[in-house]
C-alpha cells in the first residue's frame, strides 16, 4: 500500500504528538514543553520530552524522538501504515491509496469493515467467556490449583466456555450469523442430504483470549479443565488471525519488554500467565505452531534481545531449530537471541516454583546463545575426527550461516566453523561464495588480478597507460550516504542510535537520511533504480545523485573499456558495512562528545544534566571499547 506523502504531511499537520503520547504516558506540563518518564526505558526521573510546538517527543535518557508516528511504532510495535491507519481514524481521515483501482479500492474497504465485525464479534465471545468463568467454581478452582490470582485473570482476560454444545446462542441473537463461523467461534457441518449443523467450537474449556498490539481480541485459545483432547484448541485462521504471525501476551507484555528488556518466548498460554504471575510479565508464547520468521521480526519490534525457552527433551530441540531459522535473518550486531533449556521434567512454571525466580533468572542469563546454539546443531551427528565429519558439519553450517546478515557476528562465526572444519577462512568462503573469474585482457588471456584484503583489484605488473580510478565520496556523510542508497537493506540492521546520529546531521544530509528513513517505512527495500526515480523534485536530489555519481565511477582497463571490480557482491557488501560500522562508531564519539560539554554547561543552571553528562560520558567509553581506535579520532 502506497499512501501519498501529502497525505502524510497533512495527518501529522492535524494530530497533536501531545495527545497520541499522552495515551501511553503520563505527562505533566514544564515550561514550553510535556515531561514524563520514558515508555522506552525504565527510569525513576522524568527525561522524556514531548514538545507541542515541534510535534516531536524525545528522550534524554535513551535518546528515542520521533513524530507521532514513530511514537505508535516504537511504543505499539505498529508498522508504518498501520500506525497512520490509527491517528487517520482519530481525526477522521480517509487514507488514500495511489495507483489502486476503485473496484481494489472498494474491496480494501469491504475487508477493512469485515475485520473491524469480526473483532467485535470476538469481543463480545469474549465478555461472555468471562461471565462464565465467575460462575463457574471448577473452572476457578482449576485457575487456583495452577496458583493464578484473580488479579492476572483480569489482566488477560481469561474466561470460560460451558459444556453447552450451542452456549453462544444466549449471546448472538442469531446464531446463524455466517461470523459466527467466520471468526472460528462456530462450526459448520453439512454431510450430503443432511441438514446443517451449527456448534460452539470452544466447550469446557478454559479461555484464553489472543489479542493484537492493538489491543483487540482477534482469537482464542482454549485449554481442557483436566483430561481430554486436544489439550489446547486454537481459532483457526482467519481473516483477522494468523498463527504464523501473532503471538499470544504480546499486547499485555509490551510495557514489560521495555522495562525488563528482553522477551521470553515460551510454549504455551499458561506457562504466559504463570510466568507473569510469578513475576515474568515478559514472556510471549506461539499459537501452537513452530516460531517464525515473521514472529522473530514483530518481537524485534519492542526489543533487541530475545530469549527462546524451550524443554530439554528431542521435541524442544526440533522447536528451538525452527526458532533458529526464523532468527537468523534478523540476528544483526546489535541484536542478542538465546536459547533455554529447561531439564526434560519442567516447564518455566514449575521450575520457578522449585528454584525460585531467582533461579530462572539465572538460567535465563546462561541461556545459549545463538552463535553456540548454530555450531551445535550444525555439528549434531558429525565426527569431527575424520575429514569427513568436518566436512558434513560446514555442509551443515553454510545455510545457517548464508542466512545471517552481513556484521561482525557473521564473520566470526565463519571463524569459528573455518576452525571446526580445519580449513583457513578465506578456503571455507570461495568454497562457500565462490570468488568471480577474473575477466580476460584484450588479448584474450586472463587478467593478473589477485583480491586483497580490502577486496580491491591488485595493480598489473606492467604499465597500460592512463586510467581512472574509483573515487569515494568526499566526507564520512557522503560515504554513509553511498552505502545506504546502494543497498538500503543496511538501513533496518542500523541501530535507533544510528538512525538519530545520520537523520540528525546538518542539511542536506541529515533531510537525505530523514527521507531514506520515511521512504524505508513505507516501500520497505528498495534498489537504487527505483530510488532514483522516488527522489525526483527533492531537494535531495542533487546530493543524492552526487555521491551515487562516484559509486559507479568505472576503472579502465589499457584499452579505455570499464574493467569490473574481481571481489564478489558478497565481498563488496561485508567491507562496505564493515567500513560503515567503523565511521558511524567515530561520528557517534564525536556526536556524543558535544553533547557532553552541552550537559556540562546546562548543569548550572539544570542539575539534571549531570544526569544526561554521566549517561552520555558511559556510552562514549562503550564505544570507544569496541574500537580503540575510534578514541583517538
Amino acid at each position: 500500500m502506497a499512501i501519498p506523502q501529502s497525505f502524510i504531511q497533512e495527518l501529522l499537520a492535524r494530530v497533536d504528538v501531545v495527545e497520541v503520547v499522552g495515551r501511553y504516558v503520563q505527562l505533566k506540563k514544564g515550561g514550553a514543553n510535556f515531561m514524563g518518564l520514558c515508555p522506552f526505558h525504565g527510569e525513576k526521573s522524568p527525561s522524556f520530552s514531548v514538545s507541542p510546538a515541534k510535534q516531536f517527543f524525545h528522550c534524554f535518557g535513551c535518546g528515542k524522538n520521533g513524530n507521532a508516528i514513530g511514537f505508535l511504532m516504537e511504543h505499539a510495535g505498529m508498522t508504518f501504515v498501520e500506525a497512520v491507519k490509527d491517528l487517520a481514524q482519530n481525526v477522521g481521515l480517509q487514507v488514500p491509496e495511489e495507483d489502486i483501482s476503485p473496484q481494489d479500492r472498494e474491496r480494501a474497504a469491504q475487508q477493512r469493515q469485515k475485520q473491524a465485525t469480526l473483532t467485535d464479534v470476538l469481543e463480545k465471545a469474549g465478555e461472555a467467556y468471562r461471565k462464565h468463568l465467575k460462575s463457574s467454581p471448577k473452572a476457578i478452582e482449576y485457575l487456583k490449583g495452577r496458583g493464578l490470582s484473580g488479579e492476572i485473570a483480569r489482566q488477560f482476560g481469561l474466561g470460560y466456555a460451558p459444556e453447552g454444545w450451542r452456549s453462544l446462542a444466549s449471546v448472538f441473537p442469531d446464531y446463524q450469523d455466517p461470523m459466527l463461523a467466520e471468526s472460528g467461534l462456530v462450526i459448520v457441518n453439512q454431510e450430503d442430504g443432511q441438514d446443517e449443523k451449527r456448534y460452539d467450537r470452544f466447550r469446557d474449556r478454559v479461555m484464553f483470549p489472543i489479542r493484537n498490539v492493538k489491543g483487540e481480541c482477534i482469537g482464542f485459545g482454549g485449554r481442557v479443565l483436566f483430561e481430554g483432547t486436544p489439550k489446547y484448541l486454537n481459532s483457526p485462521e482467519t481473516p483477522v488471525f494468523s498463527k504464523g504471525r501473532e503471538l499470544y501476551g504480546l499486547y499485555e507484555a509490551r510495557n514489560a519488554l521495555r522495562d525488563v528488556g528482553y522477551v521470553l518466548v515460551t510454549e504455551g498460554y499458561m506457562d504466559v500467565v504463570a510466568l507473569a504471575q510469578l513475576g515474568f510479565p515478559n514472556a510471549v508464547a506461539t499459537l501452537g505452531t513452530a516460531c517464525t520468521a515473521d514472529h522473530v521480526q514483530k518481537l524485534f519490534r519492542f526489543t533487541d534481545n530475545v530469549v527462546f525457552s524451550f524443554d530439554g527433551d528431542s521435541a524442544g530441540r526440533r522447536a528451538a531449530r525452527k526458532a533458529l531459522e526464523g532468527a537468523l535473518p534478523y540476528a544483526t550486531d546489535v541484536r542478542s537471541v538465546k536459547f533455554l533449556f529447561l531439564p526434560a521434567e519442567h516447564d518455566p512454571d514449575s521450575y520457578i516454583r522449585e528454584f525460585g525466580k531467582e533461579g530462572f533468572a539465572h538460567c535465563v542469563t546462561e541461556a545459549m546463545p545463538l552463535s553456540r546454539f548454530l555450531i551445535e546443531v550444525a555439528r549434531e551427528g558429525c565426527d569431527l575426527h575424520t575429514a569427513e565429519g568436518r566436512a558434513h558439519m560446514a555442509s551443515n553450517a553454510k545455510p545457517m550461516w548464508m542466512a545471517l546478515p552481513d556484521g561482525a557476528l557473521k564473520r566470526q562465526l565463519l571463524t569459528e566453523v573455518a576452525n571446526l572444519a580445519d580449513l583457513g577462512n578465506h578456503e571455507l568462503q570461495d568454497l562457500w561464495i565462490p570468488p568471480a573469474p577474473a575477466p580476460a585482457n584484450s588479448s584474450g588471456r586472463s587478467g593478473e588480478y589477485k583480491k586483497s584484503s580490502k577486496f580491491k583489484p591488485r595493480e598489473r605488473t606492467q604499465s597500460f597507460g592512463p586510467r581512472r580510478t574509483r573515487h569515494m565520496p568526499q566526507g564520512r556523510a557522503d560515504h554513509a550516504a553511498r552505502v545506504l542508497l546502494s543497498d538500503m537493506s543496511i538501513w533496518e540492521q542500523l541501530s535507533t542510535e544510528d538512525h538519530n546520529l545520520l537523520c540528525d546531521l546538518a542539511a542536506p544530509h541529515g533531510p537525505l537520511f530523514v527521507w531514506l528513513d520515511h521512504h524505508h517505512h513505507e516501500h520497505g527495500n528498495q534498489a537504487w533504480g527505483v530510488l532514483r526515480e522516488g527522489l525526483r523534485g527533492e531537494e535531495i536530489e542533487d546530493l543524492a545523485l552526487r555521491v551515487m555519481a562516484s559509486a559507479f565511477t568505472p576503472i579502465l582497463d589499457d584499452d579505455g573499456n570499464p574493467r569490473p571490480d574481481d571481489a564478489t557482491p558478497e565481498a563488496l557488501a561485508l567491507e562496505a558495512r564493515a567500513e560503515l560500522r567503523g565511521m558511524l562508531n567515530r561520528m557517534l564519539i564525536e556526536s556524543i562528545k558535544m553533547q557532553e560539554t552541552e550537559a556540562i554547561e546546562s548543569a548550572k543552571e539544570d542539575p539534571t544534566a549531570l544526569q544526561r553528562y554521566r549517561a552520555l560520558q558511559a556510552r562514549r567509553r562503550q564505544l570507544e571499547s569496541v574500537n580503540p581506535n575510534t578514541a583517538e579520532t
